[in-house]
C-alpha cells in the first residue's frame, strides 16, 4: 500500500521573483545551444547521439503526487523526499540535494543509518558484449560510527569480505533488469554515511541502488527493492534490527519487483520448504510497496531515459546465423563431455563469423531472385547483314548478357559473437523441452553419478574426494586453535578446473560469494564450543568444474568434517537446480521446466540458478538468481520440492563412500584442553607483559595457551606429557591454598631472622616462623636452612590479608615421638605448671581458622590429587613409628 498524505508531508515551494529565476541551478535556458557533436560527420558521431540527454521539464507532475515532498531552497534545487513504510517504520528517500552531478543519487535514512549511493554512465558507449557493464562498490567506514582505526593505516583499504558479499547482493538483482544493447558502462557507489548499530545498512543498499537506477537515464526495465526477513518467535519479521536478528531463525536478503522475486539469499537451521515460500510470500508484500512508492518519485523526479542508445544486433542476422550453423550446431550440442563439446562450439563459432564478417553472405531468399531473363534486351545476330566500312549503324547494338551476383552481407564480428551466443542457448533450450534430453542425456529431473572418497590426504586432519560428473571437489579439514572460535571455508577456483588460462591472486568476488554460502550451509550441523573447542578451518579446492561446484563444496566439506573426527549433528548436501521459464517457444505446453543438477551450459542458457543445501528434513543455506525478469511463487515452490528429492538421493550415494570418513581425530591434530579459572587469576596466568606465559610455553614446550576475561584458558599441544605439565603449572599458579593441605619439595626463597619464606606454588610463597622450621630449638634459621634448600610444609593458618602461615614441624615424624613420650612420662609423675617455653609454642601452634571461598571444579581436582600424593607417604612413615 502507498503511503498515503497522512504519513507523508507535502511542502510545495513558494513562487520565486522573476529576477531570482536565473539563481535554480538545474534551469534550462530557452534556447539550449547545439551539441559539440550536432557539426561533427554522421559517421562519426553515430554512437555519441546515444550519449546522456538532459531529463525534460515536468511542471505539475512533481506536484502531482501527494506521497512525494519538494522541499524548496534559496540556494539549490529542490530536494524531493519521500517516507515509504518498510514493517513496523519508516524509511526515508531523499534525492536532489546531494550528488548533483552524478546521473543520480539517492540518500535512504532508516532510524539513524543513513546511507548515499550515486549512479554514473560513460560518456560514450562500450564494445558491444554479451556482459553488461556494471560495476558496484560498497564501503561501511569507521566514521559511520563515530570511530576511527586504531592501526597505522587511518584510511579504508581494499574491501572486506562482507562489503563484497553486499556488493554481490546489489549486483544480482539488478543486472537482469538492465536491456540488451545497452553498453555505457555503468558504476554504482554505495557508503554508509552514519550507523546506529541498530539497523543494518546491507538491506538498505539494495533499495537506494534500485532506487537511484530507476531515477536515471538507464533504461531499466523494472524498479527493484530489497528488504531482509527474520523468523522471530514463529513470526516473519520485515528488516528487523540487529537485536531482533539475534534470536532469528532465519537470515533471508530478498530483492524484487512488485511482481516478481528476483534474488533471494539466505541461511537458516533446517528450515522446511514450506515455512521458506511463506517467508518468500511475505517479503514480496513489502517490496511491492516500495517498488509502488518509487515508481510515483521516479514520475515526480525521474530523468529521461535513453531508450534510443540501445543497439541491437541486425534481427535478419539471427536468420542468417541459423542457416548456417543449424545442423552443425545441433550435432555440436549433443556431444556430452564438457570439452570436446567446448572445442566444437568454437570452432563451429570461427566458421560462422568468418562468413559473416570476412567473406559476406548471400541469402538463400536473394540468390534465388538474383537470376533476370535478359532475352527481352538482347537482340539475335543478323547473320546476313553486311556492314560496310566506314559506315556506322547507330541502331544496331549488339548487348552481350552479364550475370548479376547478389550482393554479400557483411556484420560485424562483436553482433555475430552475440547472436551465435543467442542462437546456441536457443537451441540447447528447445533440445531439452523437445526432446527431453539434456547435453549429457539426461532427463530434466535426473542427477549425474556421484563419487566419493575419504583419507586420501596423510597429513590432512581430514580430507574427501567429491565427485560429480565433471565437477569435482578436493576438500581439507584442518582443525587447530585460534584466539576466537570461528570456522571459516576457503573456496578456490583455479582456472586450470575448466581447461583454461587465466590469473592466480587474491580471491575473486565470486570465490568469496560461493565460499561464504558453502560455509554458512555447513555452519548449523557443527558441535557447540563446549563439546568441541576445536576452530575449524576448511579448504575447497574446485579440481573440475561443469556447474555446481559451491554445492559439490558442501557435499565434500562434510565428508571432510566427518573424517576429521568432527562430531556434526547431521550430513548435509546441495544441488543446484535450472529453469526453462517460457517452453512454449520451444513446442512445450508453456509450464516452466525445472532442472535438477545444472551443467555449466545450463546455468549460462537457462533462466535460473537456485542453489539449496540442506538435508530430507530442512534447509541450512539457498541462493537464488535470476536472469530473466522475475519468477513467482510457484514456480519456486515446484524447485523447492524438486531440489529436496535431488538432496534426498545425493544423500545416499555420500553414505556409500569408499573409503568411508575415519570420525576419529587425526593423530596429527593438535591436542586441546580446556579449563576453567577464576578470572581475577587470569592475570597471574599471563603475567607483567606476557611474561609468565611465555616462560609456561617456553618450560612445557606447549603450542599455545589462550586465555579468556570469563576464566576460561586452551592449552594446546602436540604431546600429551607437554598438556600434563602446563596443566600442573597452571593449577599452582591459580590454585586457592585450604587450611590443612601439604605441600612437597617446596624451595626456600629467602630467610629472615624469625623464619623463612618458602614457594608452595610458582608465585605464592609462604611464611614458615623459625619455631615451625624444626621440632628442636634453633637459635637462627641459617643454622639448619639455606636458600634453594626444600621443605615439605604444611599450611596451618591464612590470615586476614591472605598471607600464608607455613609449618615444618607438623610433618616431622620426631614431633609425633616426642609428644607420645612427654604424654607416658606426665602420667607417671605429678602434674607441672607448663613452661613458658610451652606456652609460647602452643599460642603459636593454634591457628585461627576461617571460612575460604569456594575454589572452582579444576582448582578442586588438583588439590585433591596433591594431597593424597602428599598423604600417602606420610601414612606410611607414621605407621612406621607407631610400630
Amino acid at each position: 500500500m502507498l503511503a498515503g498524505p497522512a504519513a507523508l508531508h507535502l511542502l510545495l515551494p513558494a513562487p520565486l521573483p522573476p529576477h531570482r529565476h536565473h539563481h535554480l541551478a538545474f534551469a534550462l535556458p530557452q534556447h539550449p545551444a547545439p551539441p559539440l557533436h550536432a557539426s561533427l560527420p554522421r559517421a562519426a558521431c553515430s554512437r555519441r547521439r546515444r550519449r546522456r540527454r538532459a531529463p525534460a521539464r515536468r511542471d505539475g507532475v512533481a506536484r502531482a503526487s501527494a506521497a512525494v515532498a519538494e522541499e524548496p531552497s534559496s540556494s539549490g534545487p529542490a530536494k524531493f523526499s519521500v517516507r515509504i513504510p518498510v514493517g513496523d517504520r519508516e524509511i526515508l528517500v531523499e534525492t536532489g540535494h546531494i550528488g548533483r552531478q552524478a546521473s543520480a543519487s539517492v540518500m535512504v535514512t532508516d532510524g539513524e543509518t543513513i546511507l548515499y549511493c550515486s549512479v554514473c554512465l560513460s560518456d560514450t558507449p562500450n564494445d558491444p558484449s554479451d556482459f553488461f557493464p556494471l560495476s558496484v562498490h560498497y564501503q561501511e567506514r569507521l566514521s559511520a560510527a563515530g570511530r576511527t582505526s586504531g592501526g597505522f593505516f587511518k584510511r579504508e583499504g581494499k574491501a572486506k569480505d562482507h562489503e563484497v558479499l553486499v556488493c554481490r547482493l546489489i549486483d544480482r538483482p539488478l543486472r537482469p533488469t538492465m536491456p540488451k544493447g545497452f553498453y555505457y558502462e555503468t558504476q554504482i557507489l554505495s557508503w554508509v554515511f552514519s550507523y546506529d548499530g541498530i539497523h543494518s545498512p546491507d538491506c538498505l543498499a539494495i533499495t537506494a541502488a534500485g532506487i537511484a537506477v530507476a531515477l536515471s537515464e538507464i533504461p531499466n526495465k523494472q524498479t527493484i527493492a530489497g528488504v531482509r526477513i527474520g523468523l522471530i518467535n514463529g513470526q516473519f519479521v520485515i528488516n528487523p534490527t540487529t537485536g531482533q536478528m539475534e534470536n532469528s531463525e532465519l537470515d533471508l536478503m530478498m530483492a524484487g519487483t512488485d511482481s516478481a522475486i528476483l534474488m533471494i539469499e539466505g541461511y537458516c537451521d533446517f528450515l522446511t520448504e514450506e515455512k521458506l515460500l511463506e517467508a518468500v510470500e511475505a517479503g514480496q508484500v513489502a517490496i511491492r510497496e516500495i517498488c509502488r512508492a518509487i515508481d510515483v518519485l521516479v514520475q515526480n523526479c525521474g530523468k529521461k531515459k535513453m531508450v534510443d542508445a540501445i543497439d541491437l544486433p541486425p534481427p535478419e542476422l539471427y536468420r542468417h546465423v541459423e542457416d548456417i550453423s543449424g545442423d552443425e550446431l545441433v550435432k555440436a550440442l549433443q556431444i556430452k563431455e564438457k570439452i570436446p563439446r567446448r572445442k566444437a562450439l568454437s570452432a563451429l563459432e570461427e566458421k560462422v563469423i568468418t562468413i559473416l564478417s570476412e567473406q559476406g553472405y548471400v541469402s538463400k531468399d536473394i540468390s534465388s531472385g538474383v537470376t533476370e531473363i535478359l532475352d527481352d534486351i538482347v537482340e539475335d545476330e543478323d547473320e546476313d547483314e553486311v556492314i560496310v566500312d566506314g559506315e556506322v549503324d547507330e541502331g544496331d547494338v549488339h548487348i552481350k548478357p552479364i550475370s548479376r551476383k547478389p550482393p554479400r552481407q557483411l556484420f560485424a564480428e562483436v553482433d555475430v559473437k552475440l547472436v551465435f551466443k543467442e542462437v546456441s542457448s536457443k537451441y540447447l533450450r528447445r533440445r531439452i523441452v523437445e526432446g527431453g534430453k539434456r547435453s549429457d542425456g539426461r532427463s530434466p529431473w535426473e542427477l549425474r553419478p556421484i563419487n566419493s572418497q575419504c583419507g586420501l590426504l596423510p597429513r590432512a586432519h581430514g580430507s574427501a574426494l567429491f565427485t560429480r560428473g565433471e565437477t569435482q571437489v578436493r576438500r581439507l579439514g584442518y582443525s587447530t586453535l585460534l584466539t576466537n572460535f570461528c570456522d571459516i571455508l576457503q573456496y578456490s577456483f583455479p582456472p586450470s578446473c575448466v581447461g583454461e588460462v587465466g590469473r592466480i591472486g587474491a580471491p575473486s568476488r565470486r570465490e568469496i560469494g560461493h565460499g561464504m554460502l558453502a560455509e554458512r550451509a555447513l555452519e548449523p550441523i557443527l558441535p557447540p564450543e563446549e563439546d568441541f573447542p576445536y576452530t575449524i578451518r576448511v579448504e575447497s579446492t574446485i579440481t573440475e568444474s561443469n556447474g555446481s561446484s559451491s554445492m559439490a563444496s558442501v557435499c565434500g566439506g562434510c565428508l571432510a568434517l566427518q573424517d576429521a573426527g568432527v562430531p556434526i549433528k547431521f550430513p548435509v548436501a546441495g544441488i543446484a537446480m535450472g529453469l526453462v521459464l517460457d517452453t512454449q517457444e520451444f513446442g512445450g505446453d508453456g509450464s516452466p521446466l525445472i532442472l535438477s543438477d545444472i551443467t555449466g551450459a545450463e546455468d549460462a542458457s537457462g533462466d535460473m540458478d537456485l542453489k539449496i543445501a540442506g538435508n530430507e528434513s530442512g534447509i541450512t543455506a539457498f541462493q537464488m538468481d535470476i536472469k530473466v525478469v522475475g519468477i513467482t511463487l510457484p514456480v519456486m515452490e515446484q524447485a523447492l520440492l524438486q531440489a529436496r528429492d535431488g538432496r534426498q538421493h545425493i544423500l545416499n550415494e555420500m553414505s556409500k563412500s569408499s573409503p568411508p570418513p575415519s570420525k576419529a581425530l587425526s593423530p596429527h591434530a593438535p591436542l586441546i584442553h580446556v579449563m576453567k579459572v577464576k578470572p581475577n587469576k587470569v592475570n597471574l596466568i599471563i603475567g607483567s607483559g606476557g611474561k609468565t606465559i611465555k616462560s609456561i610455553i617456553e618450560e612445557t614446550g606447549v603450542d599455545a595457551i589462550d586465555t579468556g576475561d570469563d576464566g576460561t584458558v586452551k592449552i594446546t599441544a602436540r604431546d600429551l606429557s607437554s598438556l600434563e605439565k602446563s596443566k600442573t603449572i597452571i593449577a599452582n599458579l591459580t590454585m586457592v591454598p585450604k587450611i590443612g593441605e601439604i605441600y612437597r619439595n617446596c624451595e626456600i626463597k629467602s630467610i629472615a631472622p624469625y623464619g623463612a619464606f618458602v614457594e608452595i606454588a610458582p608465585g605464592r610463597e609462604g611464611l614458615c616462623h623459625i619455631s615451625e622450621l624444626s621440632s628442636g630449638w634453633l637459635a637462627k634459621a641459617e643454622d639448619a636452612f639455606k636458600v634453594g634448600d626444600r621443605i615439605d610444609v604444611k599450611l596451618i593458618e591464612i590470615n586476614d590479608k591472605g598471607q600464608l602461615r607455613l609449618s615444618s614441624r607438623a610433618l616431622l615424624p620426631e614431633a609425633d615421638s616426642e609428644s607420645d613420650s612427654k604424654q607416658q612420662s606426665s602420667g607417671s609423675t605429678k602434674e607441672k605448671a607448663p613452661q613458658k617455653d610451652d606456652l609460647i609454642k602452643m599460642t603459636t601452634r593454634r591457628p585461627r581458622r576461617k571460612k575460604q571461598s569456594e575454589p572452582s571444579g579444576a582448582e578442586n581436582a588438583t588439590m585433591e590429587t596433591l594431597e593424597k600424593s602428599a598423604a600417602a607417604p606420610a601414612t606410611s612413615k607414621s605407621s612406621e613409628t607407631a610400630k
